[in-house]
């Protein structure tokens, strides 16, 4: 076989192949496509995986994931029913429910995400705008757990809410879903990522929550200070009526001492003359030793009962 047939032989497998390359294609599990020819689309969109088949060269190929897609808003100011301003956050989950009718609308992700931007963005301001913020920020009328100990009010009932968080989330989803139903698309989740007050008015609410929170520590730190002093006062009273009674006993104790010593000094000197004498002489002796010292000087009467023993000895 010559040269210039295996030549041609080859060319041809090269353009089977190239042919079956441009006609086959793979769709994942995670995929659906839409094949368009000329820019138009053809046929159903293809939803199943497997090998599929198209016109080659002259039909394209226009792949869209299937699974759930994020949609992230941009934070937003936003006045509340009552002229509160207050920033929100917000998130969603969509997905492509319809290629066909997705890629007429859209095109492709890129359009949806802009379209959603329209949507989301547009019906948070005006759900956000119908109602009060505490609508936007709580969920349920719970009761708060903020005892009233201070007898100031500080545990006063929350206002009763009708609608809630919960309830707004919904309502937007549903509104979203309603303006994006012929877009071949669905909103299958919306959630409030945050919700805070713009800074002018968050630096006013700390402000006044600080302002609060040190008027109930001085009103605790006055109860404290009350009941110590009512402590310390009674603490005072109770030392001084136990040294009161500790100092009467010990009164007592010396009175029945002394009334025993005394006793006993005159039953001693009631034995014998000699023995008083002595006693008597003892008891002077006492007396000169704790009356005078080595620079007192006294003069005494030749009577005197302290002179009579200087006198016999």
């Amino acid at each position: 076989m010559s040269t210039a047939k295996y030549t041609i032989i080859f060319i041809f497998l090269i353009l089977i192949g190239l042919l079956l390359s441009q006609s086959m294609f793979i769709v994942n599990e995670t995929e659906q496509v839409v094949i368009t020819q000329f820019g138009k689309p053809v046929g159903q969109a293809i939803t199943s995986p497997g090998i599929q088949f198209k016109v080659p060269f002259i039909q394209t190929t226009n792949y869209f994931d299937k699974r759930y897609l994020e949609w992230d808003g941009d934070p937003n100011q936003v006045p509340t029913k009552d002229k509160k301003f207050i920033y929100v956050d917000t998130y969603a989950r969509w997905q492509i429910t319809d290629p066909l009718q997705f890629f007429k609308r859209l095109t492709n992700e890129r359009g949806a995400q802009s379209r959603l931007d329209d949507i989301l963005d547009g019906e948070t301001r005006d759900f956000i705008a119908n109602h009060d913020l505490e609508e936007a920020i709580r969920s349920t009328n719970r009761e708060p757990m903020v005892a009233d100990s201070l007898g100031d009010g500080v545990g006063d009932k929350l206002r009763k809410i009708r609608v809630g968080r919960e309830k707004i989330q919904q309502m937007i989803q549903e509104s979203s879903n309603r303006q994006a139903q012929d877009l071949g698309i669905k909103v299958l989740d919306f959630r409030f990522k945050r919700i805070n007050y713009i800074s002018d008015v968050r630096k006013q609410v700390y402000e006044r929550m600080k302002s609060e929170r040190f008027r109930i520590a001085d009103k605790f730190k006055s109860e404290g200070s009350g009941a110590a002093s009512k402590i310390n006062g009674e603490k005072e009273r109770e030392l001084k009526r136990i040294q009161s009674e500790a100092f009467r006993k010990a009164e007592e104790i010396k009175g029945q001492a002394d009334a025993k010593a005394a006793a006993i000094y005159a039953n001693a000197y009631n034995k014998n003359a000699q023995s008083r004498d002595l006693y008597s002489f003892m008891k002077s002796m006492e007396t000169f030793e704790n009356t005078f010292d080595g620079q007192t000087s006294v003069i005494l009467s030749t009577k005197s009962d302290l002179y009579k023993y200087l006198k016999s000895y």
